[in-house]
């Protein structure tokens, strides 16, 4: 049954004008100690701190390096107390707008055509699936996994011959609205695995021996309003129960370890969890799916950004994972080969002691189902534009980021049965 929405009501959805963000600062801050630490805390009390890095305020640690967006109405006190403070800060971004409008750096050369080198909202990525499909019938197919909140399709690409028993990997991107750099690289990925197949011997071996099920945009429903309401929205744009705040943050909403942080039970904040572990649309059809391709998945890999790392198993628990020695050594060497193009430097290790400790995660749900080599990527950079990297970074990223996953899936193939 279609319920028809009051005409009155149409338009104000189609009112809400898109936010701005004119001399809004991004600060970066080093807390020295827990006195200063604490300081963030108190400020983070009063004022409302959207925070980068880490993703929320308990994270907040002596030594952590911390970047949190700030209104410029309250820019200001929030220096003041900084430096009255002496804390070390600086601020990266010192008029956020600006740096949204710069995002934009590459022109197009045919505006019909799909760029590889430009953010493509979400119309533009349903068309490419499309046109995936026509352009390699016998290498390409769509698979429609479910449908978001929004009745928006969440199609997966799946590349590789039509041999049901073949070993697989599965990626995703864009699970948060913000990270544009994550959904480009996995529409690069599919462009680059089907233009090269027959002329990269690496490339052509692993599509000869495997399959790839490449989901470019998981939360769909906030990716569309990060582009078209709120450029810095994360969420998925659920409607939470008693709440007028909206969305679940998907990478809170696996059921791994889903209960053991007290800052995702809040409906307002970023890192919201959700009522129930897979109660989202999104997630529901990424772990149905992942289910029953379960005996051919032998690798898991999710791309965020930002902060150039390599994340490993576990973020709810300091326990590492009984193959933690292997994964560590194909991290270490993905990220080595990764360097060799342009020297971008990336980390690796365990989420709860590289990054910061998490629950409900994807990757830590798909290592506890049974993958063994499940990764989860924070690509370029290290702060300076931090979730709004210019497209002018986004060809170097991916030609980087590839060399780390081809060598993932090679690794993987060599030593699965």
């Amino acid at each position: 049954m279609r319920f028809i929405l009051p005409v009155g009501l149409i338009a104000t959805t189609l009112a809400i004008a898109p936010v701005r963000f004119d001399g809004e600062k991004v600060f970066r801050v080093k807390p020295q100690d827990e006195k200063q630490a604490n300081i963030i805390n108190d400020l983070a009390k009063i004022n409302e701190l959207d925070f980068w890095y880490p993703d929320a305020i308990h994270h907040v640690a002596a030594n952590m390096t911390v970047d949190f967006r700030v209104s410029e109405k309250e820019s200001q006190s929030i220096q003041f107390v900084l430096d009255q403070n002496k804390m070390h800060y600086e601020i990266l971004i010192h008029d956020l707008q600006e740096e949204i409008e710069k995002q934009f750096d590459v022109k197009e050369d045919i505006p019909k055509r799909h760029s590889y080198a430009k953010y493509n909202n979400w119309e533009k990525i349903v068309a490419w699936t499309e046109k995936m499909v026509n352009k390699h019938p016998e290498m390409v197919s769509r698979i429609k996994i479910g449908s978001t909140v929004e009745d928006n399709p969440l199609y997966v690409l799946k590349i590789g011959k039509k041999d049901k028993r073949r070993k697989s990997v599965f990626m995703d991107c864009g699970i948060h609205a913000r990270e544009w750099v994550s959904p480009a690289f996995c529409q690069w990925f599919v462009y680059q695995a089907t233009k090269t197949y027959g002329k990269n011997k690496i490339m052509t071996k692993l599509l000869d021996q495997m399959n790839f099920y490449v989901l470019p945009v998981f939360n769909v429903d906030g990716y569309i309003w990060s582009w078209t309401k709120n450029r810095m929205w994360r969420k998925n744009r659920s409607k939470n129960k008693n709440s007028k705040c909206i969305g679940t943050d998907l990478n809170r909403n696996f059921n791994a370890s889903w209960n053991s942080f007290s800052d995702t039970k809040n409906p307002c904040k970023e890192t919201f969890r959700g009522p129930a572990p897979e109660s989202e649309k999104e997630t529901k059809a990424v772990t149905d799916f992942i289910r029953s391709h379960l005996k051919s998945i032998k690798v898991y890999i999710t791309f965020h950004s930002y902060s150039q790392m390599l994340l490993l198993p576990y973020g709810y628990t300091s326990k590492l994972p009984p193959n933690y020695k292997e994964l560590a050594k194909v991290a270490k060497i993905a990220t080595d080969v990764l360097s060799t193009q342009y020297e971008t430097r990336y980390i690796y290790g365990p989420i709860e002691s590289t990054i910061y400790p998490t629950s409900g995660s994807s990757l830590d749900w798909a290592y506890d189902l049974g993958i063994k080599y499940a990764f989860a990527f924070e690509l370029r950079d290290k702060g300076k534009f931090g979730f709004l990297l210019p497209e002018s970074q986004i060809k170097p990223t991916c030609k980087e980021t590839m060399l780390a996953v081809k060598f993932i899936a090679k690794y993987v193939l060599q030593h699965t049965s």
